[in-house]
């Protein structure tokens, strides 16, 4: 979550405007920063609060975002009939928990792991809290198997391309891992089994391979990766795990690539994560992690709460939560079905190669990844194209709403500027279409107008959106 400071004292009798249409209180006076010293109308409150709001970004135009921005009104009404339950108190919902347990028994499944072998999983408030406990849990087995060896246990390491998300550079702070970072370079923008090799030794907890780089899209060779790590044990004896983070990819894979091997039927997989307010289709505040077997899950990790006169096992950073996202999960799988997400997912990428096809035939793009795997797609412009950037187009797009994100890549790459479109449920061939023509319209109004651009060290650090 941000941080946020506490204003200077003269901000905090500044006062909200309000329609006079609604003045039936006694007073009108509503204060941004401190409590007033009486309340207002339900109906006040919210027309306050709305009005607010309207200075957001429309959600449905939010090409940036891989969180989902629409649901049915069914699941909507679902989500509001259980925000109020407690994920956490399993002994006073116990059917939420057991929506709970169907579901990870349900991504299990989907996930190939194989019958009896005590697969175990559980919710989580999104995939940076399933990372953290992926990454604790290849810590802690690091650990165990150290002490066992009479080994060292206190230099620990992570190996990981540079594309992953914040949350992994977070887990190492956090827990005070070595993060080994591969950089990305022009012909190779994600993790590869040789490069994740070389940078492992015999302190490395495990390897994150990411099925959908949140930089283009593109899915990292999970099987590729594990073979080179059991090149490297047969040479060195080293027995590193792979933790699978599949945020996007997890709802993604099974259904439009189902012959890929990335999952549990890899050998070397010991856990995978993913969001179910991604792809997974509810709104924020829902993800998974899922480890193969007990193996994978140290013992002093889980803490055992008393539920229904007997103890349930739990492991998490959060604790209270509303049970609505858990609900509203079993309700896409049993409304959805496996055609049901197939049809979903696959109607996502048709947009995505329908729209990376048109950008790459108008001329000044230069696609990177087309939407072939997840339905995201990144495209910079031509390297002699110097009249605009890409961060002149993004916030031109803005002004008719669309939120397209223009970014640098990270170290080694910071001088590559590129675009990158996320296509989710409710984005339409339609609107790609009107997409499409607002972008010609400005490409033209750029071409006739060119921008003068900042010195490189300032446009390498210009950001329209954070990926």
């Amino acid at each position: 979550m941000a941080l946020h400071k506490k204003v200077e004292e003269q901000e905090t009798d500044a006062e909200l405007e309000i329609n006079p249409i609604y003045f039936r209180e006694k007073t009108c006076e509503i204060p941004r920063y401190r409590l007033a010293e009486h309340g207002v109308l339900p109906r006040t409150a919210l027309q306050v609060v709305r009005d607010e709001l309207i200075l957001d970004g429309n959600a449905r135009l939010n090409l940036a975002t891989f969180v989902t921005t629409w649901m049915e009104p069914e699941a909507e009404l679902l989500m509001a009939e259980t925000a109020a339950k407690n994920m956490i108190d399993k002994d006073e919902y116990p059917q939420t928990a057991e929506l709970e347990r169907r579901c990870v028994n349900i991504l299990g499944s989907l996930w190939n792991a194989q019958a009896g072998s005590d697969a175990t999983g559980t919710s989580t408030t999104g995939s940076s809290e399933a990372c953290m406990l992926g990454g604790m849990a290849l810590l802690w087995r690091w650990r165990e198997q150290q002490r066992a060896a009479g080994r060292d246990t206190n230099r620990p390491n992570l190996v990981m391309g540079s594309n992953v998300q914040v949350c992994w550079e977070k887990f190492c702070r956090y827990w005070q891992v070595e993060p080994r970072y591969v950089p990305m370079v022009p012909q190779r923008l994600h993790l590869r089994g040789a490069e994740a090799a070389a940078r492992c030794d015999e302190n490395t907890i495990g390897v994150v391979a990411i099925m959908g780089s949140t930089m283009d899209g593109s899915y990292e060779p999970v099987k590729e990766i594990s073979e080179s790590l059991d090149q490297l044990q047969a040479g060195h004896g080293w027995d590193i795990p792979v933790h699978v983070d599949g945020a996007s990819g997890g709802f993604v894979a099974p259904f439009l690539q189902p012959d890929l091997e990335w999952d549990f039927r890899v050998p070397r997989v010991a856990s995978i994560n993913t969001s179910g307010h991604k792809y997974g289709l509810v709104y924020p505040g829902v993800g998974w992690v899922v480890w193969r077997n007990s193996q994978a899950l140290p013992g002093d990790l889980i803490f055992r709460v008393n539920y229904l006169g007997g103890e349930m096992p739990t492991f998490a950073l959060n604790f209270s939560r509303p049970g609505a996202q858990v609900a509203a999960q079993y309700y896409n799988f049993i409304r959805l079905g496996d055609a049901g997400y197939r049809h979903v997912q696959q109607t996502c990428q048709d947009v995505a190669l329908y729209l990376s096809g048109e950008i790459a035939k108008m001329g000044p793009f230069e696609l990177l990844s087309e939407g072939r795997d997840l339905p995201v797609f990144a495209f910079k412009l031509r390297d002699d194209i110097t009249a605009y950037s890409v961060f002149d187009l993004s916030e031109r797009l803005r002004e008719r709403g669309w939120q397209v994100p223009a970014y640098t890549f990270p170290e080694a790459m910071t001088d590559t500027a590129v675009m990158r479109i996320v296509i989710r449920n409710g984005f339409s061939r339609d609107l790609a279409g009107l997409l499409l023509d607002d972008l010609r319209l400005h490409v033209r109004a750029l071409e006739r107008n060119p921008q003068k651009q900042p010195p490189p060290e300032v446009q390498k650090k210009r950001q329209s959106f954070t990926h």
